[in-house]
């Protein structure tokens, strides 16, 4: 039997390497006769950077940027060939804010990042967006890029009230990717502030004065570009990069390129992907989607092995899963987090019983 094991980060506990090497060792332990493949996983969130380098080699070049309340921080870029890679996140991402001071989050050195990438010399840059702590629009990286305002640009969606003018930067000298695994708009219902503000510290009752605030922004630049896929992806960032004449393509399928994904599951008789959180916002181009989408074009089953399932069973029909298991209701809450590797061999030993018995060749 051939398994390709293509999981994400399990956030908080484990890496994706890590991750698929506990599925494998589990697997092994049932089924030592399989044929088990590696394909560890990001969607342009945090890992983005580290699992390309794992995979791409190339030159990783260490740098300082400012982070999202000014304080200095350590990001990289990895130039392969003419592409240079950054990952928003070093520079903006929640974990360097805890969920504090939200409304003053900047996303100043992601522009930073990008500057540093293209002065590489590459001929595309391609940012991975996620994971941020940020809510401003992206009007911190258009800032570090050299736009001019009526209203700060660096002091977060707070500084943003009121703004009526804009002169945007020059166009970037390189062609500009937005590795993206959301797809919302910049405001609105489905925007940056309402449905991703409350993760990132903002309170209930303060979003539609954020929204508006973002409204204003996109007034002064430009609504059409507001409303496209991905303008709200990383609070904002997505927006900024978009005005600059980004294109966007699904994180998912960035890394999967780069992998070589689609030919592994056309060769694999079933694929198991995994993350932290198996939930509802899997489906909005997180990797057990991309990798149930694969699965499906290669006629093959896919299976999730995720710290917590919360997805209904017509959900994860939907996506094209057959079967969902939760860590934590397999070796509970307390041991599936501090011995995050250990349950997620057994958990794997377990299912491989099932999935190795009812679909050998």
């Amino acid at each position: 039997m051939r398994v390709l094991i293509a999981p994400d980060k399990y956030a908080g506990t484990l890496t994706a390497s890590q991750a698929a090497a506990a599925i494998a060792e589990g697997w092994r332990r049932t089924a030592p006769a399989a044929e088990i493949s590696l394909a560890p996983m990001a969607d342009g969130g945090p890992g983005f950077l580290e699992l390309l380098h794992e995979v791409l080699g190339g030159d990783l070049r260490e740098l300082e940027v400012r982070g999202p309340h000014g304080e200095p921080v350590a990001a990289q870029v990895l130039v392969e060939g003419e592409t240079a890679y950054v990952e928003s996140a070093q520079a903006a991402g929640l974990h360097l804010t805890g969920g504090k001071g939200a409304e003053r989050a900047s996303s100043y050195g992601v522009g930073q990042l990008l500057l540093a990438a293209i002065e590489t010399g590459a001929r595309t840059v391609v940012v991975g967006l996620g994971g941020s702590g940020t809510s401003d629009g992206g009007a911190g990286v258009l800032a570090a890029l050299g736009a001019t305002a009526d209203r700060p640009l660096d002091a977060g969606v707070a500084g943003l009230e009121g703004i009526t003018q804009v002169t945007l930067p020059a166009s970037p000298s390189a062609e500009i990717v937005i590795a993206s695994d959301v797809d919302n708009p910049l405001t609105g219902l489905f925007g940056a502030v309402k449905v991703f503000g409350a993760q990132k510290g903002l309170a209930e009752e303060t979003m539609p004065r954020w929204d508006g605030a973002l409204q204003d922004l996109a007034a002064a630049t430009s609504r059409t570009t507001g409303t496209e896929k991905g303008a709200g992806a990383a609070g904002g960032i997505g927006f900024a990069l978009l005005l600059l004449g980004a294109t966007r393509r699904p994180g998912f399928d960035v890394v999967a390129d780069v992998l070589g994904l689609p030919e592994l599951a056309s060769r694999a008789d079933l694929l198991i992907t995994g993350e932290g959180s198996f939930d509802p916002q899997s489906s909005a181009g997180k990797v057990p989607a991309g990798v149930a989408r694969l699965a499906a074009e290669a006629l093959r089953p896919c299976i999730v092995l995720a710290g917590r399932v919360s997805m209904s069973g017509r959900e994860m029909r939907t996506l094209g899963i057959d079967a969902a298991y939760s860590l934590i209701d397999s070796v509970g809450e307390e041991r599936a987090f501090n011995q995050a590797y250990d349950s997620l061999v057994e958990v794997a030993a377990r299912v491989a019983r099932t999935w190795s018995t009812d679909h050998r060749e």
